[in-house]
């Protein structure tokens, strides 16, 4: 195991009815701004419920976030922010409402001219002071509501980055399940997908003697294989919706990286996809991340045994044919959700492909946990999945 320093300040307000707390949690005398995305939460009570809750604070909307929040619409978002002297933020959506509320807090206190460079240089944005956040999260995926990471993409220049600030976490997130009934088939596929893919890549890397993480990691996948199928069936359930919620969370709040190599790359490849051709984050990681095993499975050898064998049960066959099992398996279970894990059927082109590796190449890029996946590897694994 690694050395790591740990610290997670997001207090995690659980359960039903729970959004009432929010009242407690903000200062009386904040002036406090709300953001959102498309109107969902004004359709499943989530909005009256956090308008009633907050009925004695002074409360501004800011509306309109999407999915995969958008640059151009953030620095409307800070404009009004500044100008009502805002000096609380509280984020009601999903990882994207939240990541675009986790840009406005550091943006509203830059001083600078252009606010992308928060995105795109780590040094700007850790000498900026975050505005204080809490969240209500309507959607399990991201765990960005227990997290300091954020992504944000640019419209302008087909462009997606994940920002990281280690004072930018939630003061505090509220998870009711019952608020996640109403969610559409689609989303719920989504969230289970990505939830999935953090863990792997904080799991999926090579042997570091973390049992316990190891463990944590293992525990959180197979919760996701068991309840997957009965929540797409019942979105209605309380006890799924829980377990469902706690395995996003859990799942990227820096419980399951601690102490061990982490990956990254599939989500680095999944960005590019999402930021030229608007795919859904999760489906982009549907599709890359078999196929990036597969390519990389030498140097993934070890854990994609123990993977294979005690996530999927694959004990027989050579080392080779276990290790075939569990990337197929992994497929397979992307595609019992609705995803169709090709590019070419997700209307993705060779021309395309050669525009990712391209960026690729001119950043150097080195990613996964080794530095090993180039350019080149990037088109190998793009060139298997087409």
């Amino acid at each position: 195991m690694n050395n790591f320093q740990f610290q997670n300040p997001t207090k995690l307000i659980f359960g039903k009815g729970q959004i009432e707390k929010i009242a407690r949690e903000i200062p009386k005398s904040a002036r406090v701004m709300m953001t959102y995305g498309g109107g969902s939460i004004k359709k499943n009570g989530v909005y009256d419920q956090v308008k009633t809750a907050l009925k004695e604070h002074n409360v501004i909307e800011f509306a309109g976030i999407e999915p995969n929040p958008k640059y151009e619409t953030l620095i409307s978002a800070v404009a009004l922010a500044k100008c009502e002297k805002i000096d609380f933020l509280l984020a009601v959506g999903g990882g994207s409402v939240i990541d675009g509320t986790k840009f406005i807090a550091l943006a509203m206190n830059y001083d600078g001219e252009n606010l992308w460079d928060i995105v795109i240089n780590p040094k700007i944005a850790s000498n900026i002071n975050p505005a204080p956040f809490g969240t209500v999260l309507t959607l399990p995926a991201t765990g960005s509501e227990m997290n300091c990471g954020a992504v944000i993409s640019k419209i302008e220049t087909s462009e997606k980055y994940a920002i990281h600030h280690e004072h930018n976490f939630p003061r505090f997130s509220v998870l009711d399940p019952e608020v996640c009934y109403s969610l559409p088939e689609r989303q719920l596929k989504n969230g289970i997908i990505d939830t999935y893919v953090h863990v792997m890549e904080q799991y999926l890397t090579y042997p570091a003697n973390a049992m316990v993480q190891d463990r944590f990691c293992e525990g959180i996948l197979l919760t996701l294989l068991e309840i997957a199928p009965k929540i797409m069936a019942d979105n209605k359930n309380y006890d799924l919706m829980a377990n469902f919620m706690m395995s996003a969370t859990m799942g990227l709040n820096g419980f399951p990286s601690m102490g061990v190599p982490q990956d990254w790359a599939t989500h680095m490849i999944g960005h590019e996809l999402t930021a030229l051709h608007s795919l859904d984050h999760a489906m982009t990681l549907a599709i890359v991340a078999p196929y990036l095993y597969d390519v990389m499975r030498d140097e993934k050898r070890g854990k994609l045994l123990q993977y294979g064998e005690r996530i999927f049960n694959i004990t027989e066959g050579t080392e080779q044919e276990k290790i075939d099992k569990a990337i197929l398996s992994t497929r397979e279970f992307f595609e019992s959700l609705g995803v169709n894990c090709s590019l070419s059927a997700n209307g993705v082109t060779k021309e395309s492909i050669e525009t990712i590796v391209n960026r690729f190449a001119v950043r150097k890029a080195k990613l996964g946990e080794n530095s090993t996946i180039t350019a080149e590897i990037v088109k190998q694994i793009l060139d298997k999945a087409f």
